[in-house]
């Protein structure tokens, strides 16, 4: 009873032709009635168990790839903006909502400071602290670093749950399997999601895919009144079905001649009456204007030209077409199938993900941070074009797509319109390629989120000669010397991007750090690191400067140093009215190129941040067979060796130069 049962395809009689292979799950199935309906029921549990080890697979494989950087490493918080979450987390788990929400940082932005709780959006730290208190609750007692360390991780076990949803809700639960594959170890999310990367993205993308999941399972268009220039185009969308609506409305109750004459009228009169009220809100305050990042977004060259500090960031730089390969491998090439089996079926679903696709194409390409928010619609649309290409072909594998003469015309036709007329040779052959593609996505994946995202900056590490593993820890090692052998309140000014670290691990006040809100002081910083030692004095005098960082390169080549990003704190120096003086001209060779050895601009060898980085250079050897001073990162003998400093003094230089400590001289005694 309910026993699979298998006829040759020899027999004959009047039973009618044998079929070849149960294709559907209702085929296999079979037997009396009552068996039939019990033999449904244990497929359907077997293929809902499936079904859930597939996910669970996934999510498990979500987590733990990301972990590379906590086994390799330890437990630490990665890059510079998440050491400003982590310290604004740890005060909310510590001092409660209340304190956070009126907490003015007095160690930032000296000598303004910073209201905390008026100028970030706290959902992360709130997320964070919450899963704090849950977990303590449940007397699982564990650091907050821990939880901030772990949350991108947990969040993308949660993502490849709702990215299953989406599609499943798109296309199939085939599809939906395969997207939630995919998307647990895409590079291009895990690129921003890895175990200490404590940043907003790392929730950010989960609540964006449950938001589109829950658009289209419970479609509404909501209202959200909002001061912000990005999000009114929302807003505009809700008003234009409402204008939409009342206009069909009209139309059907107006005659018609009367009825254009209105619509011109209403028209016209509604455009002058949003522009008008528009420009005064924006005017007065009410509305804030659109951000340098948004025009940036409609136009790539604007911020490199009105706001170099917001083209300073490397992550707002245009995307190369190395990167798209690099952090979406074979999605890159499965994603234009899955766009047309998308607009071979237009509904609202499908037509929601092929916007959603199209335009993050684009934005991906202006700005190469945004490939995380187009990563997730790859992983959707090239689940949808495997599993429905695996569906169509996979079918020809066993069955054969060319019936034997010895069955009958019927059959012929069933099995043809079944497997779509392909040979059994050609459907293997296909489905090995799909396979073979799916595996060496898989060891890409892994290989990128080893080798390329599960390095902290924080702590470095090399390969030796001989095969070895070299670990660069300066970073932490200047801090904690600064929280060692500074006094409580000194005021440190750091040349780089090393604001949040400070701050989260010395303890200590700053002058800027890698926030971007206050122009006019950064390009203060950046004067003085342009100038001379004699100008460059005046203005850390006037800032109540004690100490002065560097970050350093040349002797390790470490290429993300100060003297490689100099050229943007020339620019960002010189784009404000006291800094009219520095043009970025004057800092290049005569051939035009940037060059630190004896061809280099005379201004550039004898500014600050030169100095300060190769202060005592000229006497070190750092490869074999070059000259004293060989700059290893620029591949070039230093132009400017035996100076002296007249305004700074060496506090402390790291075991690898990787970070440069000056303490500032105090004025000269005047005489009586």
């Amino acid at each position: 009873m309910g026993a699979l049962k298998m006829k040759s395809s020899s027999s004959t009689g009047t039973h009618g032709p044998a079929k070849l292979w149960p294709w559907t799950l209702e085929e296999a199935c079979v037997g009396s009635a009552a068996s039939r309906a019990k033999g449904l029921l244990t497929c359907e549990k077997q293929e809902h168990l499936l079904r859930l080890v597939i996910l669970i697979l996934a999510a498990v494989l979500s987590f733990a790839t990301r972990l590379f950087s906590v086994l390799r490493f330890e437990s630490v918080i990665h890059e510079f903006d998440p050491y400003f979450n982590y310290r604004t987390t740890r005060f909310l788990a510590e001092q409660g909502f209340y304190k956070f929400h009126n907490w003015f940082d007095e160690r930032a932005w000296y000598p303004l400071g910073r209201i905390i709780g008026g100028t970030i959006y706290p959902g992360l730290m709130l997320t964070s602290a919450a899963l704090y208190r849950i977990m303590w609750l449940l007397n699982i007692t564990i650091d907050i670093r821990n939880v901030c360390v772990f949350l991108a991780p947990f969040f993308s076990s949660l993502t490849v749950l709702v990215t299953y949803a989406l599609t499943k809700e798109i296309h199939s639960t085939g599809a939906g399997l395969v997207a939630a594959a995919l998307i647990s170890i895409v590079p291009g999310y895990i690129s921003r999601s890895v175990a200490g990367s404590y940043d907003n993205e790392g929730i950010a993308i989960f609540c964006m895919l449950f938001t589109y999941y829950l658009w289209i399972k419970i479609s509404f268009v909501g209202f959200q009144p909002i001061q912000s220039s990005e999000h009114m185009l929302a807003l505009g969308v809700f008003g234009l079905c409402q204008i939409h609506a009342f206009v069909d409305y009209l139309r059907s109750r107006i005659p018609k001649d009367h009825f254009e004459q209105l619509f011109k009228t209403l028209v016209s009169s509604v455009l002058t009456l949003v522009l008008v009220l528009g420009t005064l809100l924006t005017i007065t305050g009410k509305v804030s204007p659109w951000t340098g990042r948004f025009y940036s977004l409609l136009d790539p060259s604007y911020a490199k030209n009105h706001i170099p500090i917001i083209a300073s960031v490397s992550e707002h730089q245009p995307t190369s077409w190395s990167s798209f390969y690099f952090d979406l491998q074979i999605l890159v090439f499965l994603f234009p199938a899955g766009l047309y089996f998308c607009f071979s079926k237009l509904t609202d679903s499908n037509i929601f993900i092929i916007l959603y696709g199209v335009t993050s194409i684009y934005f991906a390409g202006v700005m190469v941070r945004l490939m995380l928010v187009l990563a997730p619609v790859m992983c959707v649309l090239s689940g949808i074009a495997i599993s429905h290409l695996l569906a169509k072909y996979i079918k020809s594998v066993d069955g054969g797509g060319t019936p034997k003469p010895t069955d009958s015309k019927r059959h012929h036709k069933k099995l043809e319109q079944q497997t779509g007329g392909v040979k059994s040779e050609v459907a293997i052959g296909f489905v090995g390629i799909i396979t073979m593609m799916l595996i060496v996505y898989t060891l890409h994946c892994t290989w990128v989120t080893s080798e390329a995202y599960s390095s902290p900056s924080i702590v470095l590490s090399a390969r030796s000669h001989d095969g070895g593993r070299i670990i660069f820890d300066d970073f932490r090692e200047a801090y904690y010397w600064l929280q060692m052998n500074t006094p409580e309140m000194p005021v440190l000014c750091p040349g780089g991007t090393m604001g949040y670290q400070i701050t989260a691990m010395a303890n200590r006040t700053i002058l800027v750090d890698n926030n971007t809100w206050n122009n006019t002081h950064i390009s203060r910083v950046g004067q003085a690191m342009a100038s001379s030692e004699e100008k460059a004095y005046e203005i850390m005098r006037e800032l109540d400067v004690d100490y002065v960082l560097v970050i350093f390169g040349g002797l390790t080549g470490y290429s993300s140093d100060d003297i490689n990003k100099f050229l943007w704190m020339v620019r960002i120096g010189g784009s404000t009215d006291r800094g009219a003086h520095i043009k970025e001209k004057d800092y290049y060779a005569a051939n035009g190129e940037f060059r630190v050895d004896k061809e280099g601009s005379p201004t550039l060898l004898n500014c600050l941040m030169y100095k300060m980085c190769y202060y005592r250079f000229g006497q070190m050897y750092t490869e074999g067979g070059k000259a004293q001073g060989y700059d290893r990162v620029r591949a070039a003998e230093i132009g400017n060796k035996d100076f002296e400093l007249d305004v700074l003094e060496e506090a402390y230089t790291t075991e690898h130069w990787l970070v440069r400590i000056y303490k500032v001289k105090d004025l000269p005694n005047r005489g009586v």
